[in-house]
């Protein structure tokens, strides 16, 4: 387990990353619990932990949301667009 404290900002997301990349079990799980402050590349990397199987627990209500909400902005991404209408001559 890996708990983290303070902020979580694009500048610890490259170390955590490295980190959590090195860890040979991986069944990782990362205790958000004294998280302060989360910027959008900390949830973006969160988001993309989950997708991986990375555990995220104690997280604030906000960043939880977040996560959710950029897994679904990811997902929309990704899916194929609807095919073109076809127009009558």
């Amino acid at each position: 387990m890996f708990a983290l404290s303070g902020d979580m900002d694009r500048e610890h997301v490259a170390g955590l990353h490295e980190l959590l990349e090195n860890e040979a079990d991986r069944r990782i799980t990362v205790d958000l619990h004294d998280v302060t402050l989360v910027d959008r590349p900390g949830v973006q990397f969160l988001a993309d932990a989950e997708a991986t199987g990375i555990r995220i627990v104690n997280a604030p209500n906000y960043v939880r949301t977040w996560i959710v909400a950029e897994k679904d902005r990811n997902a929309r991404a990704t899916q194929e667009p609807d095919a073109p209408l076809e127009r009558g001559v």
